[in-house]
């Protein structure tokens, strides 16, 4: 293995680390309507477990409403009962064939809690990133112990993924903060 494929298997890991957070706040609500707040929900339907997504059609016609138009009706009662379930706060209203989830003004205090949540997932992608770069410098110094690396080039490796974790940290701090921002937002 070289300097290069540590430094590239490094650096995709710590952007999947990136993806996941990027992916988990936009299941977060910011007041506004949003599919990916609803589309993993889980829902028990024809005898096991399923994702929303799979189930149904989730559209956002107004910045306030969601709205579900699932593919078969009859899961409409094992999808109103699946958002029930969860741990949204959003009771959904059934129309016939279709679901209307509300999204009301979030509160304050709702607020504040949602950003801490944020920045529990901001930290718990900061965590996964160091784990990253302490896998790459571990492999480069297995590399130096087998003799296929110098300690110069050890050294200049474990300053490259330093610089690639500086990087990444930034982007999760420059997400975080926009999210934050966006929650906080009346």
């Amino acid at each position: 293995m070289s300097i290069e494929e540590i430094l590239f298997e490094a650096e995709e890991s710590m952007e999947k680390a990136v993806g996941f957070m990027t992916h988990e706040f936009s299941a977060i609500r910011t007041g506004k309507a949003s599919p990916a707040l609803v589309e993993n929900i889980d829902v028990e339907a024809y005898g096991s477990s399923m994702k929303l997504k799979q189930l149904a059609l989730i559209t956002a016609p107004e910045p306030r409403l969601l709205v579900i138009q699932p593919f078969d009706a009859s899961t409409v009662r094992d999808i109103e009962r699946g958002i029930n379930e969860s741990r949204l706060g959003i009771n959904p209203a059934v129309d016939g064939k279709i679901i209307r989830l509300p999204i009301p003004e979030l509160s304050e205090e709702r607020r504040r809690d949602l950003t801490k949540t944020v920045k529990g997932i901001a930290e718990e992608s900061r965590v996964r990133v160091r784990s990253c770069r302490r896998n790459a410098i571990d492999t480069a110094k297995k590399l130096q112990k087998d003799g296929k690396l110098t300690e110069d080039d050890l050294r200049d490796t474990e300053t490259e993924v330093q610089k690639l974790t500086d990087k990444i940290v930034v982007e999760i701090d420059k997400q975080t903060a926009a999210k934050e921002a966006e929650l906080m937002k009346v």
